[in-house]
């Protein structure tokens, strides 16, 4: 994953430990003070949100502890790989669009990243400009060339 993603990581993981598990704390600790735990809602739904609250944090800490940050300065843009901005154009129709391909923590359509598992990404890693990549999607086979790679 890229450096900037590993730090987003860390940085959400503080958060979640710093401030949204203490006001979890805080809430099943008012949800006690109000009574009866067996009928208690307030209880429950606070319990439930530390619950949620936990496992987010420790999947956090275990992609942080499997994260492998890549050095940019060693990628290449000659082929397509990990962490590059790869323009295409669709041969069918000549739409034309631009992906980073990312690691799965990193992914985010709205902001042009897909993650390297994806068939898209998949298809077209160690293409060269000018190849056209062959991908089996849910809508059947796509045909996109590789128009331009960068960081």
């Amino acid at each position: 994953m890229s450096e900037e993603g590993y730090n987003k990581l860390v940085a959400e993981l503080k958060h979640l430990e710093a401030v949204e598990r203490p006001k979890i704390i805080q809430a099943i600790a008012e949800a006690r003070d109000k009574g009866d735990l067996s009928e208690n809602a307030e209880y429950d739904a606070a319990k439930e949100a530390q619950g949620m609250l936990e496992s987010k944090i420790n999947k956090l800490k275990s992609v942080i502890a499997d994260a492998k940050i890549i050095d940019e300065s060693k990628l290449k843009t000659d082929s397509v790989q990990i962490l590059n901005k790869v323009e295409l154009k669709n041969v069918k129709n000549g739409a034309k669009m631009t992906y980073t391909i990312v690691s799965e923590s990193e992914a985010n359509l709205k902001e042009g990243k897909i993650s390297v598992n994806t068939p898209i990404a998949q298809g077209l890693l160690g293409k060269k400009v000018g190849d056209v990549a062959e991908i089996k999607v849910p809508q059947g086979m796509i045909h996109l060339e590789v128009v331009s790679i960068s960081f």
